[in-house]
């Protein structure tokens, strides 16, 4: 075991992987000589050189258009879009291009390709880089969507898209970069779609992804403080989600909240509240509640940031409420 940060456990990974596989290349904005915006691809380029860590122009739209060529030529590209706001400018190149591809050309074309990019507050960024989109993407048919929730994790999900035929996009936090934890010392990959148990519970069962995870465990420790017990099912895949994960933890504890940080409407609360309620009506004892942010563009302001993102405490009263 070692202790490290989410931001050299993906580096590790991008590393390993590009040690085991001459055809892993890296693409993106300042992600050479700079080391990536967050430092996650600092000495990729001494290592491998700039024929497989490639800085490009500032066009998100030519970057994963490129990428999607190469991972259909032969090679398996891994993208860095700087923030996830960005990504609206390379909707096409994911959307039309290479989430169809495959399914367009009858099964004969992969596409390979992993887009990295970082979500989420934390950073007071402003509206137009701390939004969280990936239930957009988790809504296109051949997409695949990850979002790891600290180093534990980081490493075997992002080998894991690394090695996926299919394009996948690969949801980082920003507020979790620097964030420590003692990671197992293996070169191995975590299956995609399987969630993973951070607190074992009995009297409710919250959902969550990413670094919402952290929130959640945090609001475990105030409701221990009453003697309420709850379960974590941390997602780590969004797109395939683990419904037989959920499904368990609700049989046992017969109450759902469902936390991420993305606005609450129309988000991947609303999926997992609708399937349950579908599938696992009979487990119920009470209401899903879902927490989430307002429905207003992300604040600059860091009173006012704090304010909107949910916290510990939203978490804390929604699983109070499905107790009452």
């Amino acid at each position: 075991m070692e202790v490290i940060n989410y931001g050299r456990s993906l580096n590790n990974a991008l590393a390993d992987a590009m040690t085991d596989d001459s055809r892993v290349v890296v693409m993106g904005e300042d992600i050479g000589a700079a080391g990536g915006p967050f430092g996650v691809t600092r000495g990729l380029l001494e290592k491998f050189g700039s024929d497989r860590v490639i800085d490009t122009p500032i066009s998100e739209a030519a970057i994963v258009g490129a990428a999607t060529g190469a991972a259909m030529s032969g090679l398996r590209p891994v993208v860095e879009i700087m923030f996830m706001d960005f990504s609206t400018l390379a909707m096409d190149a994911i959307v039309n291009q290479a989430a169809k591809a495959h399914f367009m050309f009858g099964g004969q074309r992969p596409v390979p390709m992993v887009v990295r990019t970082p979500h989420g507050g934390g950073l007071n960024a402003g509206p137009q880089h701390s939004q969280c989109l990936e239930a957009w993407f988790a809504h296109i048919p051949g997409l695949k969507v990850v979002c790891p929730s600290s180093a534990s994790n980081a490493y075997g999900l992002l080998r894991a898209a690394i090695d996926d035929p299919n394009p996948v996009i690969f949801v980082e936090h920003k507020g979790l970069y620097a964030k420590k934890a003692e990671v197992e010392n293996l070169r191995s990959c975590q299956l995609i779609g399987k969630a993973a148990l951070a607190r074992v519970g009995t009297d409710a069962t919250i959902v969550s992804y990413g670094a919402a995870v952290s929130t959640a465990l945090a609001a475990a420790e105030l409701l221990a403080e009453n003697g309420i017990e709850v379960e974590i099912v941390d997602l780590q895949s969004i797109q395939p989600w683990d419904r037989d994960a959920v499904l368990d933890s609700v049989k046992k504890t017969n109450r759902l909240v469902i936390a991420h940080e993305a606005v609450e409407s129309f988000g991947v609360g609303a999926e997992i509240a609708a399937t349950i309620a579908d599938i696992g009506f009979d487990y119920l004892d009470a209401p899903i509640v879902r927490v989430g942010a307002a429905f207003m563009p992300v604040p600059f302001a860091a009173t006012l940031e704090s304010g909107y993102s949910p916290n510990a405490s939203d978490i804390e009263r929604a699983v109070k409420r499905t107790l009452d």
